[in-house]
């Protein structure tokens, strides 16, 4: 059985997602990631919902593409549009698989059209990590007899 998102995001404590508006610029967004040592923000126009999604590897993308000019533009310039959420009730399996399928790294969780939290392939590898000791663990006292 899989662990669910909710869980996950419960098991994280509450640390909000981090929204910037779309006018913020890329030096801007750059400076954001690295001191709260984060790979991704949101973009969000009302906070609580998601226009797009600005991260790492969109930033070192595009300095390849345009040279070092595109950190004075918008985030919304560079921004992946294309989103796709996970909900609460979600297992967490599905949601590794289509970020690995997928090719990304992180995922605004959705409830009733509002974003409430944020999860990362790192955050859906350590809860696998976690089930997969306590299967050891519980096989390991099945066969001790206890």
């Amino acid at each position: 059985m899989s662990v669910l998102v909710h869980q996950i995001l419960k098991s994280k404590g509450d640390q909000g997602v981090v929204t910037v508006p779309p006018s913020m610029t890329v030096a801007e967004a750059a400076r954001l990631l690295d001191e709260k040592r984060i790979g991704t923000v949101v973009i969000s126009s009302t906070g609580d919902t998601a226009d797009g999604i600005c991260s790492e590897r969109d930033i070192v993308r595009e300095v390849s593409r345009r040279g070092s000019s595109c950190l004075e533009c918008s985030v919304s310039e560079i921004m992946s549009r294309e989103i796709i959420t996970c909900s609460l009730g979600d297992q967490a399996d599905a949601v590794l698989s289509t970020m690995t399928q997928k090719r990304f790294r992180h995922m605004p969780v959705v409830d009733a059209g509002v974003m409430v939290g944020f999860i990362s392939i790192g955050d859906l590898v350590k809860a696998r990590l976690a089930e997969l000791a306590m299967e050891k663990d519980a096989l390991q006292g099945m066969i001790m007899g206890h």
